[in-house]
């Protein structure tokens, strides 16, 4: 499990993506939401705008990211 620290309220799912670099730039996170397996506390999601909030757990495609407030 990665510990993702964030210093605002939320991230979003396709800023979330950007950030750990598993994309290089925004536009493309539509197409990668679409083509991945991506859970957010367990239920499947596929909006790159959801609102991932700290102790929020993501798994994209069996990797999993803890959101934390630093």
């Amino acid at each position: 499990m990665t510990l993702v620290k964030i210093h605002t309220e939320y991230i979003t799912l396709g800023q979330l993506i950007k950030f750990v670099g598993l994309i290089d730039n925004g536009s493309q996170a539509k197409f990668f939401v679409t083509n991945h397996n991506i859970t957010h506390n367990g239920i499947i999601e596929n909006r790159r705008g959801k609102k991932i909030y700290p102790n929020d757990l993501v798994v994209i495609d069996d990797l999993e990211y803890k959101i934390v407030r630093e």
